[in-house]
Formats: structure tokens, C-alpha cells, sequence
């Protein structure tokens, strides 16, 4: 196999702009060579068959889509309140319309891993992860609401997504806001509580 890191990476981020445009069915290594505008054929020389394609896609699509550290920290320098935690909500709202794409591909992936276990198993590994990792982030920003909160957060924001990214109709853009700040509400309270942890 060819070892060029920037080759590879550049072959991944164009096999995620085609899994967001033509889905799963469209993701071939042609497909793949002419995104990345390289000889057909280049594909084929980094990844071993297509399940290795869409390992390397569910890993770099999530360094894609994940925040700036910076950014991060800008943010987290206000004192922990309900009103951050509306924040941080607001802002993950607008980043799934600031990088479509890359959430249209994580969208993709879920799918296609309902038809492949190797897949399923590495998605499960790896949203678990980030999973833990936000609610390990909240719990030790001392951000108020417990570990189930969190969880309903997510599963509600994860619902939030799809409706934007499939079918933005359903609910008005005006609306979201008005929504997550709801959510917030019924996840902590309107108050918003010490945080505490809550066994899984």
C-alpha cells in the first residue's frame, strides 16, 4: 500500500464529500478519484477494499466535525449556568448547518452500518466514546444537570439533526432556538442545578 498521509487524508475527505452527495451506493473508488481530481485508480492504491474506506471515513470524519480547542475554551470561560449550557447547545446547532456535509456523511455511515457489523461495531466504538466524553466534559465543567440530562440532550439534538439535515421543513429554523432553550429547561430545569452524577 502507498504511504502518503496528505494523499490519503485528501482521498478520505473526498470520499466523505461523495457519501454526503450520492450516499452509500455512490461511494466507489472512482468515485472517490474523481472527487479528489487524481489518475483513476489512486483510491485503490491506499485502501484495501471499501469496508477500509468507510473505516478511515468514520475516523476522520468525526477530527472534521469536531470543534476548535480554542473556540472551545473561549466559550467555556463564562461561569457554568443554564444559560451556557443553552450556549453550547445553540452552537452545536450551528455547526451542523455550517458543515453539512461532513453531518450528511455521519448520517450516511449510520446507515450503511445497519447493513455491515464490522462497521456497526467500530460507529458503536466510536459514538460511545464521544458520547462518555461529552458527558464527562459537562460533569467536570461543573455545567449544571447530571449525566441523564446529558443524555437527553443528545438524544434530542441528535433528532434535531436529522429533521435539519433531511428534512428542514418540519421544523422552522426561527424555531430552534426557542426549542433548545426549551430543552434545556426540561433537561435541568429552568434554574439549571448543581451538576451531579448519575450511574448509567
Amino acid at each position: 500500500m502507498v504511504r502518503n498521509p496528505e494523499r490519503r487524508a485528501a482521498l478520505v475527505d473526498a470520499a466523505i464529500e461523495v457519501l454526503a452527495r450520492e450516499g452509500a451506493r455512490g461511494l466507489t473508488f472512482r468515485a472517490v478519484d474523481e472527487e479528489a481530481g487524481v489518475p483513476k485508480g489512486t483510491a485503490s492504491n491506499y485502501f484495501a477494499n471499501r469496508d477500509d474506506l468507510l473505516g478511515q471515513v468514520t475516523g476522520q470524519i468525526h477530527q472534521r466535525i469536531a470543534p476548535d480547542p480554542d473556540e472551545v475554551a473561549e466559550v467555556m470561560a463564562a461561569p457554568p449556568s443554564r444559560a451556557l449550557v443553552v450556549e453550547l447547545m445553540e452552537w452545536i446547532n450551528r455547526r451542523v448547518a455550517e458543515n453539512r456535509t461532513g453531518y450528511l456523511a455521519m448520517l450516511e455511515l449510520r446507515l450503511e452500518a445497519t447493513r455491515r457489523p464490522e462497521l456497526h461495531v467500530e460507529l458503536n466504538r466510536v459514538f460511545r466514546a464521544t458520547l462518555d466524553e461529552n458527558v464527562r466534559f459537562h460533569l467536570e465543567n461543573g455545567l449544571p444537570g447530571d449525566r441523564t440530562a446529558v443524555l437527553l440532550m443528545y438524544l434530542a439534538m441528535t433528532g434535531l439533526m436529522l429533521e435539519q439535515l433531511t428534512l428542514p421543513g418540519v421544523v422552522p429554523v426561527e424555531e430552534t432556538d426557542g426549542l433548545i432553550s426549551a430543552l434545556v429547561d426540561r433537561a435541568i430545569g429552568p434554574q439549571g442545578g448543581a451538576s451531579r452524577e448519575v450511574s448509567p
